[in-house]
């Protein structure tokens, strides 16, 4: 089921792999019918995840990137809406002639189609199929997978079950049955689970694993305790604890290329234990009921604060209610202050009113997409003099429209994968706070917007004192804007969250994390 941790365990399982000298190409199956998640609501779905290539995926593609260090392609990402969308234009193109398009075989052999062209790339396909076993969105999923199983001989597939095993507190004991249930669900579609990894918040008792192998049909060492841990970045070394790499490469009947050490990986879970301070970071938004529609962000936090040996502690700002009361009371409680990105002006003036005390009071700040244009706004506002100045997102007829659509999309009427998406160029101007952090005049970073810095407006806020040190190859559209005679504010159009990697977090949010700490040392100090 959704939250389950299937996500987690693909990504722990994909490195463990990789470690152990396969390649391995990871692929998402969502069963819902948009063409990808660009359009689904944060609170439906969490995050929207974009990669290079521009593709709007599920955030389980980021939890890949991840743990992998690995840039992957809209080919790992599949939806029910992706899947249907092909067979149709397959049948109106005359691919189908004479015959009448079903689930099976046309819809069930597009899907191994797609799972097909990853073979010449790499050693392993790991396939995760979202969802609940029973649903009818995801069954021709798992039906395409049967009869792909079949295909490749069963030797050549591992099937991996991740289950829940639900603590009643009435009776305190591990329940099996929704797992048996599970399981016949998927016997009487034709599957047979080689391993079970069994979610639950304490470890596994025997008793349970020999009774989830008698009626599941599983042999007792590939009943896997998938346990909670503190830091999912644990969960790898609590699989190879468990043995699961042992279970998969005997389905193989392969063994190791190398042995899986996690040297770096292990420093790094180390430092997230036994950190030498604590920071607390405010994030700024309208989705804060939900932790998962900002992950990216607060994974980000958690890779450059492992870097640094520092706890980083994100603390949810709702900016639909905000007033200087609040503004006050979050300022105190925290040492730096994100903006994130989002659409929509439900929230825009409070993060407007937040940035201008940020602004004032010398405090950290970094702000995402809509992070910049709000501090954009707010200095036009508040220092340029332009009052009203807005974004035409939010205020069509605003006298001062200092953020605006990019020319690329104004002639744009659909909503589906239409914005400007994945990675792009940044030329980072020399002698920035910009180029300080990167060090380097050319950079790469992933971006998802509609809306730029207006171009008619950049030598007013420059002549105000807003330095634009970053912008497209050819200067036409700003990327990153910061100030000078602040200890550490700036924004960027792009997500940086997008490419940090647990190994190799993201310069600028390492940055920013840095800068936090600084304030926090100096504000202790009472300076």
């Amino acid at each position: 089921m959704s939250g389950l941790g299937k996500g987690l365990l693909a990504a722990s399982l994909a490195k463990l792999l990789e470690s152990s000298g396969f390649s391995v190409l990871p692929i998402k199956f969502d069963g819902y019918l948009n063409m990808d998640a660009g359009t689904i609501n944060p609170y439906k779905h969490g995050e929207v995840f974009v990669l290079d290539d521009g593709t709007e995926t599920d955030m389980d593609l980021g939890e890949y990137e991840r743990f992998l260090d690995k840039s992957l392609d809209t080919t790992s990402s599949l939806t029910g809406g992706r899947i249907f969308h092909h067979v149709i234009e397959k049948e109106r193109n005359g691919e189908f002639l004479g015959q009448d398009v079903q689930f099976i075989p046309h819809v069930t052999n597009e899907i191994i189609s797609w799972i097909r062209q990853k073979d010449s790339v790499g050693d392993i396909t790991l396939v995760e199929i979202g969802g609940t076993v029973g649903d009818i969105e995801n069954a021709y999923f798992i039906e395409a997978m049967r009869q792909l199983s079949i295909e490749v001989k069963q030797d050549n597939v591992c099937w991996i079950h991740v289950t829940l095993i639900p603590v009643l507190r009435v009776v305190g004991e591990q329940k099996t049955k929704p797992t048996q249930a599970s399981v016949k669900t998927l016997q009487g579609m034709g599957v047979q689970p080689d391993i079970l990894l069994c979610r639950s918040e304490k470890p596994l008792n025997d008793e349970v694993r020999e009774k989830l192998a008698l009626f599941c049909n599983v042999s007792p060492s590939n009943v896997i305790s998938g346990h909670d841990v503190p830091i999912i970045y644990d969960y790898p070394f609590q699989l190879l604890q468990e043995e699961i790499l042992t279970s998969v490469f005997n389905k193989f009947k392969i063994g190791p290329r190398r042995v899986p050490t996690l040297e770096n990986w292990k420093k790094l879970v180390e430092n997230i234990k036994n950190p030498i301070d604590e920071i607390k970071i405010g994030i700024g938004g309208k989705y804060t009921q939900l932790g998962d529609a900002y992950v990216s962000v607060t994974k980000a936090f958690t890779h450059s604060g492992a870097s640094l040996q520092l706890k980083v502690t994100p603390v949810f700002i709702e900016t639909t209610t905000l007033d200087n009361k609040l503004i006050d009371e979050n300022l105190k409680k925290c040492d730096g202050i994100l903006i994130p990105g989002g659409f929509g002006k439900r929230g825009v003036e409070g993060k407007i009113q937040l940035i201008r005390r940020i602004r004032e009071s010398g405090f950290p700040f970094l702000g995402i997409c809509l992070g910049l244009q709000c501090a954009i706004i707010e200095f036009a506002r508040n220092v340029c003099g332009l009052k009203n100045a807005n974004s035409t997102e939010f205020q069509a007829d605003t006298p001062y429209p200092v953020i605006d659509l990019l020319p690329s999309e104004r002639k744009v009427y659909k909503k589906g994968g239409t914005m400007r998406l994945g990675s792009y160029p940044v030329k980072v101007k020399k002698g920035t706070l910009a180029h300080g952090i990167y060090n380097k005049t050319m950079v790469n970073e992933r971006f998802r917007h509609r809306y730029e810095v207006n171009p008619d407006y950049t030598t007013k806020l420059e002549a105000n004192g807003f330095i634009f040190s970053g912008t497209s190859d050819d200067g036409s559209v700003v990327h990153i804007g910061e100030l000078n005679n602040h200890p550490f504010f700036i924004g960027t159009q792009y997500h940086a969250e997008f490419l940090s990697r647990f190994e190799f977090p993201s310069e600028i949010y390492t940055a920013f994390v840095k800068a936090c700490f600084e304030h926090k040392k100096r504000r202790d100090k009472g300076e």
